[in-house]
């Protein structure tokens, strides 16, 4: 095991939609040239950045600037064209089939914006689902997950569907299943954006709570400022498939690299704003 402070390493990385072969590119500006001329969509490009272990680090940016691309990237469930993906030490690029499927069993975990919970099974069995596949034996993986369902406040639900559950609640059972995993990484994909103003603060309150608690590494993609000030450690802003500003959320905020950073600053500030002078009528 890599015990540097960073968990992830990604160098490079290169991802193009729209073009079949790609072998041996070395993605200089003759490549990315002809790509372009080809119509290749480049959704991901030449980006490099760090996680350190136990910090929540942010990507954001609009719809369409390669955030979530980029998110799935890092699991290989979209095959990066070029780069290098290290975790802990390991090469993710360059694992094969079995190796790739057991990392993803035991060492990372995802939470998508669309829960992906399974409709025909219990809460309870939506939550050990990630340990029945690693072969844990079933009194041990329903005691595990009854204990993380206690922890994200949804005892007395176990044998509920999902059908039956709120957004709010469907997104909880998604964390818990996470958390059961207890993997090294955890990777959250716009997972509040389909949640109204009120649950959606909730939840991330309830992530800042569970952060606190267990200590993840945390790779959290969104669309929202406010959200990435909230919860992030470190922010990468990313447009056009290219990181174009990387810092704590203070240093971006404070010091924005560009326009495209600068247009979202302003809506943050303008809503710190509205923020405040709601408060102080609410108090009058």
């Amino acid at each position: 095991m890599d015990e540097s402070k960073h968990l992830v390493e990604v160098k490079n990385l290169w991802k193009v939609f729209g073009i079949d072969n790609l072998t041996g590119c070395s993605f200089t500006s003759e490549d990315v040239r002809m790509i372009e001329e080809k119509k290749g969509i480049i959704a991901v490009r030449d980006v490099s950045f760090r996680i350190k272990r136990g910090e929540v680090f942010v990507v954001m940016g609009l719809s369409g600037s390669g955030k979530s691309t980029l998110a799935r990237c890092l699991l290989r469930l979209i095959e990066p064209n070029h780069g290098e993906i290290m975790f802990d030490g390991l090469d993710i690029t360059k694992m094969k089939k079995q190796e790739l499927i057991e990392f993803r069993r035991h060492k990372v975990a995802m939470v998508f914006q669309h829960y992906g919970l399974l409709p025909h099974r219990t809460v309870l069995e939506n939550v050990a689902f990630g340990l029945k596949l690693r072969g844990v034996k079933k009194n041990k993986r329903e005691a595990i997950a009854r204990e993380v369902i206690a922890r994200v406040g949804l005892t007395g639900w176990e044998s509920r569907y999902p059908h039956n559950l709120s957004g709010g609640m469907q997104q909880r059972v998604g964390i818990a299943r996470a958390l059961a995993q207890d993997a090294d990484l955890l990777i959250m994909d716009e997972p509040y954006s389909g949640l109204d103003p009120l649950i959606r603060r909730e939840m991330q309150d309830e992530l800042i709570r569970l952060q606190k608690e267990f200590k993840k590494t945390v790779l959290f993609v969104t669309h929202d400022l406010n959200e990435a000030v909230r919860l992030g450690d470190c922010m990468a802003v990313m447009r056009a498939g290219k990181i174009v500003q990387i810092g704590s959320p203070e240093d971006v905020i404070a010091r924005p690299a560009n326009e495209y950073v600068q247009r979202f600053v302003g809506d943050h500030n303008r809503m710190q704003e509205l923020s405040a002078g709601a408060s102080k009528i609410a108090s009058a």
